[in-house]
């Protein structure tokens, strides 16, 4: 049997790392660890039967998972959100889950803490523009049971062999927050491994949704650069026209939303940082894989729930429906 590395990541004020923790410790076998990563926690909990990280500085949450990656052994590492406590047979069925060769990523069932019936986050969908949204967000648990590929993990909880861990590069680390997890999914389709939503891997996750400008910056720039650099040529010919369009158009409901100010800073963080850009997308490009197999997995439809979308939303899918059916089609 594999064995099993969990990494917690944990900053600020952490109410439901200790539930999180002793969760994870009745689930572990034999020879399996965890280790909690601090990036600032304000107290820390009991910490027996944890190793403790203690990072340098608050570097985000990929780089905190790289540290925890990197003080541990485990065959397989599993993440989990620091307010997040999994269920009986969870880390056993991520295991399972990634045994499969061709399984590169595996993702758990996340529900809402305050009401386990429904869904958080099912497997995350991922937009061909780049937008990701929570799968299934506010849907009854029931409807998600049968195991399924999808775009995306959800970072909250998921699952990698070590060798599929580095081979990928895990965690844009340069992300610091907020859609890494989508990066990483779309460079495992690229390298043709699946990324598969595991249903009997279930998390209750205490959720919040919070806007505020410096996560739409980051929510913005990590999007863009991930179009930017882990799309392959084709796709990326295909994509650059509807984002050229859309762009302008996003940046008029940042301003009625009040965050054209972060909008503006992502536009203008890409600008700056042009070369480092392109020095990832050679290095991602250079290791080849399927356009064809991504834009699989990309959806026409933008239809999160997470947030308010704006009335004009349904007539835009429509138009950006009808253009991915018609690009998919043309030849490379």
């Amino acid at each position: 049997m594999s064995t099993l590395s969990v990494v917690v990541v944990g900053y600020g004020d952490e109410p439901d790392l200790p539930a999180c923790l002793a969760a994870i410790r009745r689930e572990l076998a034999e020879g399996d660890d965890v280790v909690l990563v601090d990036n600032g926690v304000t107290a820390l909990p009991d910490l027996t039967g944890v190793r403790l990280v203690t990072a340098p500085g608050n570097g985000g949450f990929a780089d905190g998972c790289h540290l925890g990656a990197d003080a541990t052994a485990g065959d397989v590492l599993v993440f989990v959100n620091s307010d997040a406590v999994i269920g009986p047979g969870a880390l056993d069925a991520m295991r399972s889950a990634v045994h499969d060769p061709g399984v590169g990523l595996a993702t758990g069932l996340v529900v809402m803490a305050d009401d386990p019936a429904v869904v958080n986050a099912a497997g995350n969908p991922v937009h061909f523009l780049g937008i990701s949204w929570a799968g299934g967000f506010g849907e009854p648990s029931s409807r998600h049971q049968a195991p399924r590929d999808v775009a995306s993990i959800s970072g909250a909880f998921f699952a990698v062999r070590r060798t599929v861990w580095e081979e990928l590069g895990g965690l844009d680390r340069s992300y610091f927050l907020y859609h890494e997890d989508a990066d990483l999914s779309l460079r495992c389709w690229l390298a043709g491994l699946r990324v598969v939503f595991t249903p009997t891997a279930v998390a209750e996750h205490a959720y919040a949704f919070a806007k505020n400008p410096h996560k739409m910056f980051l929510l913005e720039r990590n999007r863009l650069v991930t179009v930017l650099t882990s799309y392959p040529t084709p796709l990326l010919r295909r994509v650059l026209p509807a984002l050229l369009v859309t762009e302008p158009l996003l940046l008029v409901m940042a301003v009625a939303q009040g965050w054209a100010g972060p909008k503006l800073r992502s536009w203008v963080w890409l600008v700056r940082n042009a070369t480092a850009i392109r020095a990832r997308r050679q290095r991602i490009q250079a290791q080849g894989g399927s356009w064809e197999l991504v834009a699989s997995h990309l959806d026409s439809r933008i239809h999160q729930e997470v947030t308010s979308t704006p009335a004009a939303m349904a007539f835009l899918n429509a138009l950006l429906a009808r253009y991915w059916s018609t690009v998919r089609q043309e030849r490379p």
